[in-house]
This record gives structure tokens, sequence and C-alpha cells, in this order.
């Protein structure tokens, strides 16, 4: 009985020590008996390791649970040990060391903080992967001894700060490692440069190869867009400059990996996946190489091959080089502007553009962008102007005083940018406008005449079909600004937010016509439906989308805010969704995998909540007729909401189904008695919805899945056993081999469908 108290307790001790979070001064972690500290939440562990392939030891923090293991922090990067007798103890003074076998000091902290040292320090391991010290006593979370997010390696975490602390000089930067096996000081740094507006660079051995620009407000100008989940930020104060990122979700995970070549990768996982995806690899093309065309040029990539073009008013320095695609040496001004005439110079307007190198640039944070042109054109040494934060329709003043250098040019990201040129650039530009102005005008008068001699004969020779047509076309268009009860927009409002309907806004097209992007003054982003000539649906659906999603109030139905009639022109006004559509996660392979369990679940019951509003909730019964992936459109959190209601129809009082002439919809999605004859009705959306279940839980469209056995499509495949009620399936079984879990479909006594989401772990 002794001996077996004895080893409950030696056990519960044990227990108890791996459990630490923290390291007081009596305490210490030892390498030779597996000892670790594991953070509050379970969430980040500390102890030692030995890189795949290598007998020497480091101590390092890492996230628990998650596959492939990643060592996100290395104390003795660039000293390990050669046997597994470290020890990692914390002084009385607050200094972290890791002792060898002959007790010698190997690695530790700065000694400056022994002078803020208390009478009891103590480190912690934070669920962010930060090991903190400070005094015990102390409650301020801001006032710590050391961090280890103070001195990155090569892994930059949400939470960390990349910068300078502009009271003590520190400057906090990542650093590549020379192998995935060797985690020792590599070639590459990211740091931010404080010369000129601050931005955030790459460096190889000290010289700078590329550049992810300066902060605008919505992200750094080098990169499209913030990553998926994440919320970046820039900040400048009189104490610190840094660039740092959080997340939005908080059961995701997001982290950087500077990899030893220098070209990074991002890893993304959640706490129910707990496999560790690479989501980006940081490939880039050679406009990313820091100033790849030289001086005063632009960089554009095709997809295939990168190419420069001279800034207006510029030439090439070396054109013989030029020519022979050799662009090194940059641009330079064709008629050098002088300070006696400088007050005639203008500027010509560049979009969609990497703003350049900053270094030699000053800004205002109070400036508008009128303030910020006569700043420029007042400073005979002035370049260039922008936007300092493009938020809210544009803020602040960045110029440029000097050569303008590491530019490229993107099809859908990038900042308004404005490039001094003389005079007599300003007139031969104008001189070119006016030409064009005026071959524009005499080709439309003589296309103008000719459409009117064309209508005129049509309307001679046809008088009843011409009558036809206008009264069907001015019948159905005129009232409709008196029928609807909903906001409308200007044409030139969205003109404007849409950059006049541009390609590269365009989010996508489907029956009723094509989607833009838009952004209105107030930095809103919406999304623009355009009714299309060559649309198969017409006013009619417009009509009807605009009468039923108006009335309509629900978290899981996509939001209309107003619509725009003028001539021609029938436009939809909705919120804008960034995640696109269902369809565009669910048959992606890369994208599948941000979708774990969770959030395929949550996106199936969120369509369930829709579709019970829609059938029982709402002031009228509505159904979709037209429920398929791509009408499912997710928001930032991946939440979804129903879209598209031109082919929906309501319902009166107890009505509970119809009967139509013109089937409509998507072969695949609706069911036999529809599609054969015409009846729909509340179960008509609820097959729909088990197709669209069974393609979430499956990643297969029901359209080109075919199992080679049988020959039957997805629902063939999965079907379990006849359906009692024509078209209504009673129970379907979907296993996904993928993921080791399956759903059970089934409707109750009153022919509701009910799912249940079994996990085979």
């Amino acid at each position: 009985m002794l001996f077996m108290w004895f080893f409950l307790f030696l056990y519960l001790t044990t227990t108890s020590t791996a459990a630490l979070d923290s390291l007081a001064v009596s305490q210490s972690i030892q390498d030779g008996n597996n000892e670790t500290l594991v953070s509050a939440g379970g969430i980040t562990e500390l102890g030692f390791f030995s890189p795949e392939n290598s007998a020497r030891r480091y101590l390092g923090i890492w996230f628990r649970n998650v596959s492939p293991l990643t060592i996100v922090w290395v104390a003795n990067r660039n000293t390990p040990l050669e046997n597994n007798s470290g020890v990692f103890k914390l002084n009385e003074k607050g200094i972290l060391q890791l002792l060898n076998a002959t007790n010698s000091s190997i690695w530790s902290t700065s000694s400056n903080v022994s002078s803020k040292a208390g009478n009891n320090p103590i480190a912690r391991l934070m669920d962010t992967g930060n090991l903190v010290v400070r005094n015990a006593r102390e409650t301020n979370e801001e006032d710590v001894l050391w961090q280890s997010f103070d001195h990155p390696c090569d892994a930059y975490l949400p939470g960390m700060k990349i910068g300078w602390n502009l009271e003590t000089g520190l400057e906090s930067f990542i650093s590549s490692s020379v192998s995935d096996t060797d985690p020792a000081v590599g070639e590459y740094t990211i740091e931010v440069s404080l010369i000129g507006y601050p931005q955030v660079m790459n460096f190889k051995e000290g010289v700078l190869v590329t550049r992810a620009g300066s902060w605008n407000g919505l992200s750094l100008v080098g990169n499209p867009g913030a990553t998926l989940g994440t919320s970046p930020n820039l900040v400048i104060s009189e104490k610190e400059v840094y660039y740092e990122y959080e997340l939005l979700d908080q059961s995701a995970f997001f982290v950087y990996i500077l990899t030893p070549s220098g070209t990074g990768k991002s890893l993304y996982w959640t706490t129910e996946t707990r496999t560790a995806h690479v989501i980006s690899t940081g490939k880039q093309d050679q406009c990313e190489d820091y100033a790849f065309c030289g001086n005063n040029s632009i960089c554009s990539y095709d997809g295939n091959y990168a190419s420069c073009e001279c800034l207006r008013g510029y030439v090439p320095k070396s054109p013989e080089q030029w020519n022979k695609s050799v662009w090194g040496n940059g641009c330079v001004p064709k008629n050098k502007s002088t300070c006696e005439n400088s007050h005639t110079d203008g500027f010509i307007k560049y979009t969609y553009m990497k703003l350049p190198d900053t270094s030699s640039s000053s800004f205002n944070t109070t400036m508008n962008l009128n303030e910020c042109y006569n700043s420029c054109l007042g400073n005979c040494s002035c370049t260039a102007y922008a936007n300092l934060d493009v938020r809210g329709g544009g803020s602040g003043c960045l110029l440029w005083l000097d050569n303008l250098v590491d530019m490229r040019s993107f099809s859908q990201w990038g900042q308004d940018f404005y490039v001094r040129v003389p005079a007599s650039e300003l007139d031969h530009a104008g001189q070119g406008n006016i030409k064009k102005m005026i071959v524009g005008i005499t080709v439309g008068v003589t296309i103008f005449g000719l459409l009117i001699s064309c209508v005129c004969i049509f309307i001679i020779k046809n008088p009843g079909a011409a009558r036809r047509i206008f009264n069907r076309h001015y019948r159905n268009i005129v009232p409709m600004k008196e029928e609807i009860d909903l906001p409308t927009f200007d044409m030139s409002v969205l003109v404007n937010a849409t950059e006049n309907f541009s390609t590269r806004n365009k989010l996508g097209e489907g029956g009723f016509g094509p989607v833009y992007k838009g952004t209105l003054l107030d930095g809103k982003e919406i999304a623009v439906k355009r009714l299309s000539n060559k649309s198969e649906q017409g006013l009619d659906e417009f009509k009807n989308e605009v009468a039923l999603i108006s009335k309509l109030q629900h978290r899981n139905l996509v939001k209309l805010f107003g619509c725009c009639i003028e001539g021609e022109e029938n436009m939809l006004i909705y919120e804008y969704m960034s995640n696109k559509s269902l369809d565009y996660f669910v048959f992606d392979e890369t994208k599948r995998k941000l979708l774990d369990w969770h959030k395929r679940f949550n996106i199936i019951n969120g369509i369930a909540r829709g579709l019970l509003y829609l059938h029982q909730d709402s002031r009228l019964r509505i159904i979709h007729r037209d429920l398929k992936t791509s009408n499912i459109l997710l928001d930032e959190h991946l939440d979804p909401k129903i879209s598209d209601f031109g082919l929906a129809r309501s319902f009166l009082g107890d009505q509970v189904e119809a009967n139509t002439n013109r089937v409509a919809g998507t072969y695949g999605y609706i069911p036999p008695e529809y599609a054969a004859r015409g009846h729909f009705s509340v179960k008509s959306d609820v097959f729909s919805y088990g197709v669209i279940v069974l393609e979430i839980i499956s990643g297969k469209r029901n359209s080109e899945f075919l199992d080679p056995w049988h020959d039957n499509n997805l629902l063939g495949y999965k079907l379990l056993r006849k359906p009692k009620v024509p078209g209504f399936y009673t129970e379907v079984d979907v296993t996904s081999q993928a993921n080791s879990s399956s759903a059970i479909l089934k409707p109750n006594s009153h022919n509701q469908l009910s799912i249940t989401m079994l996990d085979a772990r």
C-alpha cells in the first residue's frame, strides 16, 4: 500500500508539472525528463525538440495537436545542444537561461530586464504562442520584462508586431531559417523600413529583393487584399511603428512562415480540423522582384510573362537594351521640367497600381486629395502624389520627391496614382483626346442615322409588330418606379461605383445577367446585378425579385439595398458577399479544405433556417424554385445567404402547391414531379436543399458525378430506399471517405427534412 500511494503521488506530481503554463524562479524544464510548458488553454507548448533527421536539440514553441508539427519559435536557433541534457530556467533577475550539460549558458534573454525585475518574476506561455516574462504581482498586461514576440524567428503569428519600438530602439523582424532541418538564421528577413513613409520590405543578406509596400488603410499596397480571415493594420505613433494582424475567427489559426527560399507560405487550420493546410505558397512573378523595370516604369504580368512600360512623359534610358527586353536601366523624363516652369505642369492618373517605393516620400494624414495636388504642384521636386488612406473615398497625402521605383499594375487590385508631367505632355494628350472625340462623334452620328433609318423602315413595313413591341416595352418599364417600394439608385452613382461596369469588377454572370462589385462614396461595398439584353429572364423576373425580396428580412437571405431603373437599364443592388458563392468553395479541391465539418454544418443549418423562414415564418409563403449551390452566397464569416429570387413564387393563405406550364430552375436540383408535370410546392425547395446537402458533404457536383458500376448520378448512388412520396426521398445516407463522417437526412411526420451529422471519431 505504501508503494501504491508513493507511485500515485509521483504520478500526480508529474502530471501536474507537465501541465504547468508558467515557470517560476524555483522551477526548470529539463530535456532529459521530457518536461514541457503548456498554455492555459492547451493551445501551445514549449519544450525541447529535434528537427527531422537531426540529433541536435533545440528549445522551441509549437501548436499542440496540430499535424504536421510546426515550430513557430526557437530560442537557441544558432547554438543547438548536442544531447538531451539541456535545462531551461528563470533566474531571480527575470532572465531566462538555457544551460548545457556543463551548466554553461548557451542562450539567455537580455540582461537589461534586471533593472525592471521585481522580487518575484515569472515566465508564462500564452495561447497565442508568446512566452512572456513579467513580475508575478504585476496586473498590467502591457508591462512585461521580456517576451518572445519581440524576438521572432521565421514565423509571423497573430498579435505579433513587426517594426520598431522608438523609445527603446528595439526592432522586431522575421528571419528565415537555413533549411527545413536547420533553424539557424538564414538569408532572408522581412522588416519595416522607417525611411520615408514606413513600408514592409524583404531583404536577402541586407539587399532589398521584394517589397510588400506601404499601408493604404486596407492592406499593404503590394498585396492583393487581406488574407482570408485576418485583419491587418499598420500603427504609427510617437512610441512605436509596427505592422500586425489579428484573426477574425477565434476558432481558426493562421501562421505565415518565411521559408528558407524567401518566398514564404501561409498555414491555416481550425480547432476542429487540427490539420495545417498550406493556403498560399508565396510564389511570385518577376514583377515582384524589386525594381525589375528600373526607375519610372510600370511592370505588368499577363500570367506568363512580365513586361515593362515607361510612364507617360518618360522614355527608355537605354533604348537598345529596352528593345531587347532588358529593362533594368529604367526610364528618364522626355522633357525635364524646371522650377521656373513647374507651375504649368499637370498630372496623369494611373489606376490599379502598386505604389512606388516610399523611401523618398513625405506624408500628411490631414490633407485631402485636392490639397495634396496643390502641395505637389507647388514643390518642383515632387514627382507624384496619391492618397495615404483609400478608405471612405480617400484621405491623407503621400508625395514622392525623387524617381519612382518598383511600380506594377494589377487587374483588380491597387490604388489611384497621379504622376507629374510637363505641360507639353498634357497638350499632346489633350490633342489626342480631341482627335479621338471627333472620330467618336463622327462614327456615332453615322451609326445613329443608320439605326433611325432601319427603325423607320421596320415601322413602315410592320406597323402591327412595332405597336406590340412598343406597348409591351413601355407598359412593363414605365410603371416600375411607382410599383415598387424600394430605394432607387441613380445610374451615375452605379457607374462611378463599378468604374463604368469594368470587367475587372465583374463577379460573375447568371441567368439574369452579369454581377459587378461596386464601392460607394462612403466606402460601402455593393453587388450590382444588371439585367442583360441576352438574358432568358426578363422584366417579369426583375419585378418578381424586387417585389418578393424587398419584403423579406432574414440573416440567411441576401439583403437587397435598392434598384436602378433608367431607360433600358434595370439593376438590383445587393449587399456584397466577399466569399462569392457556395459552389466556389465546395467544388474546388483547394478551397474545399477551408470548409471543415463545423463550417459545412453551419452552412447546411443556415440554408435550412432561410428556407424555414421562406416557407413558414415570412408574411408570404415563398417557393424559391431555383435553389442550388451557385445561389447560396457566403459572407466574410462563411455564413450562407440565399439569393436570386427571380423565379420564386408566393402562396397566399393555406395554399401549399401549384402548377405551371413553364418549368423553371436548374435540372439536377428540381424534383421529378416538377420537371415532368410542372407541379411545385415547398417540397420542391426541400428536394433542391437535399441535393445541395449531398454536394456539400461529398464535394461532388450532382451533374458531373457518375457511378461507373450502376450509371447513377450522385442522387442515385446515395439513395437507400425509393421515395414514398413522388419526388421526396425518405432517407439518404451520405458518407465522405475523406473525412470519415456521414449525414442522415430524414423527413418527419410533416415532411420536413431533418439532418443528423455523424462523426466516425
